[in-house]
């Protein structure tokens, strides 16, 4: 007798190419006890810097006085607030706590639940692409059709393909995702991509979507530590938009899996609804604790930023001495993705890599269209470990 199979939408996402290269990192680790001879691991999208201490603290006295129970669905009323304030201060943007702005348990979760909220079965999503594979597998998740467009690469700066958004868009399209700045390009939206997104957005009457995690990750303001702007700028209350954040990336919290949404009254109530049935609510001395990131985590961040330039200029630097290797000039997050000439199985390349120098980078291939043919390296590490990398991957033989 035949047995139940799994559902059809689980099965149609993939592996994460990503994931796969990280757990063959990890046995090779298990496998040494030799701290030189493990992996440099540049392949996972996390800064090996830990959580500052006065978030951890704030955590522990949030424990200690009772934050260990229940909140509500849309997260806790001060930490709405303290997320009102911050767009406030930092992008000028007014928002109501009580019913635009509703925390999740990490960025992902607020892309799993938002997606969820405006897909239905057979609906069909336009991801920007390469980006992180994510936003793709939830949209298949929900039963829906991913449609990737892949962003050209002129110069040394990526765009976007406007005519080929138009000519994707049918009866079907309910979304468009786009990421900036981007994982895994740095590439940031200009404020004429932003128009042109909202109005494609308006006149087909689309949901836009915009993942700004990476937002204070920005090396081209007036000045560090200013954020990339925020397509809330724009947008009115009543437009088809939502933003998904993380306090992940900008203040170190990626074990926290704290995030949050902000977007229309209608679809943040309907998202705080279904957060019961996903994960209730984000833990409340978690909520506690990013409040307190928020109050007092600018001078970290600027200090992580000086580091995470430095990074990137040095690993840039010495990508551009290795010959049939181009390297876009990323303006945000923390990654370059260089294209490697005559590289056509990114994948391989990366696992080769990997198992003869212990260099753990990420494969293009694993971010959709137009990915093929680069890699993803994390330059958000120590520099030692860069430096060893880099020269690791210039001896190592191209295509």
């Amino acid at each position: 007798m035949s047995q139940p199979s799994l559902a059809s939408s689980a099965l149609a996402v993939p592996y994460s190419r990503i994931r796969e290269l990280g757990e063959l990192a990890m046995r090779m680790d298990a496998s040494t006890t030799d701290e030189n001879d493990k992996v440099l691991r540049l392949y996972f999208g996390e800064s090996n810097i830990p959580t500052p201490e006065f978030i951890k603290r704030a955590a522990q006295k949030a424990m200690a006085d009772g934050f260990t129970f229940y909140t509500e669905n849309a997260g806790m009323p001060s930490t709405r607030k303290a997320l009102a304030r911050y767009y406030e201060e930092i992008h000028g943007v007014a928002l109501d706590p009580s019913n635009r702005i509703v925390v999740t348990t990490s960025g992902v979760q607020a892309l799993n639940v938002t997606l969820r909220c405006v897909l239905n079965p057979g609906d069909e999503a336009i991801v920007l692409t390469p980006a992180w594979p994510n936003g793709s597998a939830i949209v298949t998740m929900a039963n829906a059709v991913v449609r990737q467009i892949a962003q050209p690469l002129a110069g040394d700066r990526y765009g976007i393909d406007f005519d080929a958004i138009e000519a994707a868009i049918n009866e079907r399209t309910r979304v468009i995702l786009y990421t900036s700045p981007s994982n895994p390009l740095g590439w940031v939206a200009t404020s004429e991509d932003q128009d042109r997104l909202l109005e494609i957005a308006r006149r087909h009457k689309l949901w836009l979507m915009a993942d700004e995690v990476y937002e204070r990750l920005y090396y081209g303001g007036p000045k560090l530590g200013e954020p990339v702007p925020t397509i809330l700028r724009k947008a009115s209350p009543e437009d088809a938009v939502i933003v998904v954040q993380s306090f992940s990336k900008t203040w170190c919290m990626t074990g926290w899996r704290v995030g949050w949404i902000v977007s229309r009254p209608d679809l943040c109530e309907k998202a705080a609804q279904l957060n019961e049935f996903i994960i209730s609510h984000a833990p409340s001395f978690a909520q506690r604790a990013a409040e307190t990131a928020l109050l007092w985590g600018e001078q970290s961040l600027r200090e992580m930023l000086a580091r995470l330039k430095e990074n990137r200029d040095f690993c840039i630097a010495a990508l551009a001495k290795i010959p049939g290797v181009t390297v876009p000039r990323p303006e945000g997050a923390f990654y370059l993705f260089p294209k490697i000439e005559g590289l056509t199985d990114s994948f391989d390349f990366c696992k080769r890599l990997l198992l003869e120098t212990k260099v753990g980078l990420a494969p293009g291939v694993a971010f959709g269209a137009g990915g093929e043919g680069s890699i993803r390296i994390c330059y958000a590490a120590e520099r030692p470990i860069l430096e060893k990398a880099m020269a690791r991957l210039g001896q190592f033989p191209r295509p």
